[in-house]
């Protein structure tokens, strides 16, 4: 009798990157790469924990450095994958897009396999712990000034700046929580995350995740970045894109005067005019109930708090004038890092050359680490977004000899030097706007 042979799997199925790229959403298909797996996540997106907008930025596209990137537990996230499996690259095509630096791409994921081995992934809960509690002793300094020393109008400055530095650490702590780089789980990342945004500042987690993995899966690239959509309606950003703003005649603000206006409609306005409302809208439209809970815990226990020391019209002064306050810190932080950076489409570029190109480091101090929650060390926090805040003046030397072997540019500058570029940024691709409207 012949001997029996072995049954045999199911054959893989192959694919190429030109069958890979032509799935990118435009035709309702995506599919994207990871470890040279490929995966259809045409349905899936829709139940992305991460949100469905941050994984359709890769579709058509290798996403391996952003899914080793973003997630903490990666056993139990390829469990959820296999159903998503529908084959793998063939054997002959190279493991990313030619658009990519190869060479690039392996020393970063040897430096990453470094940084895992060097403990730099693990946090102190010690430092969380201490930064949660001068939040709390700063936000009862507030109320204890105005009990104590009445509700003039010296005490009333002195609590609203106090309040303003409590929502603002509570914003660079939240944060923290939102990236899962506190605890060793997402559940109790998310957990206090809900507590530190809900409770202390009242907004909403899925909100800020909505919009923040966006930014980071694709920094300054047009219409993937959320932090820049103030382009082209508001402002005419990076020289790219105010260059092709110019050709095709659009004006919807007078852009060679944005460096000026930005001072009234940027910093002042973006949370007391627009994310105060937006947030609210946000929730209700997509019935996010338990934000929505924990946001009005803010609401009531702050008004209960200051009403009876103020009254309702105080109370409404204090609570704008807080917002105007924290709005001003955290419009000149947030974008010292990215907005006189490189700005433009999405070129499917390795996942450090996107990060390097859309952000920079203003230099280390105790006062700037603590200003700006650490994202004064934007680039490192951007290469390795689940890295705890307090390791990233560790690794960055390692990320600063990467770049200077690969001859990409990694910038440092002081902290007003990093607010002054903002202006210059604005002015430059104003005149590169109005240049390209009037004579291209």
């Amino acid at each position: 009798m012949a001997p029996e042979t072995p049954a045999q799997g199911p054959t893989p199925r192959y694919f190429t990157w030109d069958e890979v790229a032509q799935r990118s959403g435009r035709e309702k298909e995506r599919w994207l790469v990871i470890d040279r797996k490929v995966y259809n996540i045409s349905e899936f997106v829709r139940r992305h924990p991460g949100g469905s907008r941050v994984i359709s930025h890769y579709a058509g596209q290798d996403a391996t450095d952003p899914f080793v990137a973003f997630h903490i537990n990666k056993g139990l996230v390829r469990k959820y994958m296999n159903s998503l499996l529908i084959g793998e690259l063939s054997p002959e095509q190279p493991s990313f897009e030619p658009t990519k630096n190869k060479e690039l791409t392996h020393e970063f994921r040897e430096l990453r396999a470094t940084v895992e081995r060097m403990g730099l992934m693990k946090a102190n809960p010690v430092f969380f712990l201490l930064y949660l509690l001068h939040i709390l002793l700063l936000d009862v300094a507030a109320w204890l000034t105005l009990w104590f020393f009445g509700t003039s109008w010296v005490p009333f400055l002195l609590c609203s700046v106090l309040l303003s530095i409590v929502q603002a650490q509570a914003g660079w702590l939240q944060h923290d929580f939102g990236h899962l780089s506190v605890f060793g789980t997402s559940k109790w990342n998310h957990l206090v995350h809900h507590f530190v945004i809900g409770h202390l500042k009242g907004a909403p987690a899925s909100w800020w995740n909505h919009m923040h993995f966006q930014h980071h899966a694709k920094p300054n690239c047009f219409r993937k970045d959320p932090d820049i959509n103030m382009h082209p309606f508001f402002f005419a950003l990076g020289k790219v894109l105010s260059v092709e703003l110019g050709k095709q005649k659009k004006k919807y603000m007078p852009y060679n005067y944005q460096h000026k206006y930005f001072f009234l409609i940027g910093p002042p306005a973006l949370l007391p005019v627009y994310f105060q409302w937006y947030i609210f809208y946000f929730v209700i439209k997509r019935k996010k109930w338990v934000d929505l809970a924990w946001m009005i815990t803010f609401y009531v226990r702050i008004f209960l708090t200051y009403v009876p020391l103020l009254g309702l019209k105080g109370f409404l002064g204090l609570f704008f004038m807080v917002r105007f306050l924290e709005s001003n810190w955290f419009v000149w932080v947030t974008q010292m890092n990215h907005i006189p950076m490189h700005i433009d489409h999405d070129r499917n570029m390795d996942w450090v050359s996107t990060q390097l190109q859309a952000t920079c480091n203003v230099h280390k101090s105790a006062f700037n680490d603590w200003f700006s929650g650490h994202l004064n060390f934007q680039i490192e926090h951007h290469l390795f977004p689940t890295m705890p805040r307090h390791n990233y003046h560790k690794v960055a030397p390692l990320v600063q000899s990467l770049c200077a072997k690969h001859g990409i540019k990694y910038q440092s500058k002081p902290l007003f030097s990093a607010f002054a570029d903002i202006v210059h940024s604005l002015k430059e691709s104003g005149q590169l706007w109005l240049d390209a409207y009037l004579h291209q």
